[in-house]
């Protein structure tokens, strides 16, 4: 028999969508919105002091308060000033990151481990500092155009940025898939969707995230997830205990998590040990 095990995400589904959009901008009201009126999940990573520059329709800091704060949504992390963190000593990268975590954390009350990139740019020496500073995931600007999980949490590709042409035929062939029928490689999928809300401001084409979330909602093989979720959901899943023949399993952490072996799902809950 095949003992094969693949991560499911809750209640067994096969497949996870995120969003991550960037700079807290005045358009994001109009995409929060969407995004809670679809039950879509995501990113809104932040700086602190651009509030009220105007570029981009940055919103002055009582109104992004007002925008943000209790909005159904992750807030994560875009740097303090929005610099290339690669182009500065590492003690003033580190300041970047740590001013803002600080600031996001004390002005909307909760703790920020998620981070976008500001312009894509790092590198090894600012992956090693995110982690001494408790980031547990790192966007990139660099499309993969698949649905592979990440390998490296700190250098997380994302699948697209809705701009591309190919986003519409990605979004097709996301939902069409079905890890489930395949006879052996039945690994999860991620969705991970990028960009900055003001694009569609600039374009005249907010038709294509409004399409886009009637498209993907309210399907029961899909996960909607904010980046910090389905970063703990995964860990809590590679941290199960197996037995030696690997049919027993153990689950150490707080949370329930599912697999897929042997083309049945099983659910371990938080503490338990089950045999498969």
């Amino acid at each position: 028999m095949y003992k094969e095990k693949f991560m499911r995400f809750p209640e067994g589904r096969a497949k996870a969508l995120t969003l991550s959009y960037d700079d807290g901008v005045s358009a994001d009201k109009r995409l929060l919105k969407l995004f809670n009126k679809f039950g879509l999940k995501g990113a809104f990573n932040l700086n602190n002091p651009l509030y009220g520059a105007g570029k981009h329709g940055t919103m002055a800091e009582a109104e992004a308060f007002e925008v943000y704060k209790n909005c159904g949504q992750e807030i994560a992390l875009h740097g303090d000033k929005h610099i290339f963190l690669t182009k500065v000593p590492l003690s003033e990268a580190a300041a970047e990151i740590l001013d803002n975590r600080n600031y996001l954390e004390n002005k909307y009350g909760v703790i920020v481990r998620g981070m976008a990139y500001a312009y894509g740019d790092f590198n090894q020496k600012v992956k090693d500092m995110l982690a001494a500073l408790g980031v547990i995931y790192a966007r990139t600007t660099r499309s993969t155009h698949a649905f592979d999980m990440p390998t490296d949490w700190l250098e997380l590709n994302p699948t697209c940025h809705h701009t591309e042409d190919i986003f519409g035929s990605l979004t097709e062939k996301f939902l069409s898939a079905d890890p489930n029928a395949e006879f052996k490689k039945r690994e999860p999928l991620l969705y991970y969707v990028w960009g900055h809300s003001y694009e569609f401001d600039d374009n005249n084409n907010w038709n294509i995230i409004e399409d886009f979330a009637k498209k993907v909602s309210n399907r029961r093989d899909i996960w909607y997830a904010g980046g910090e979720e389905i970063y703990e959901y995964t860990k809590a899943y590679e941290s199960l205990v197996y037995s030696a023949d690997g049919e027993r399993v153990y689950n150490p952490s707080h949370i329930p998590v599912w697999m897929d072996v042997r083309g049945k799902t099983y659910k371990i809950d938080a503490g338990a040990t089950i045999k498969l």
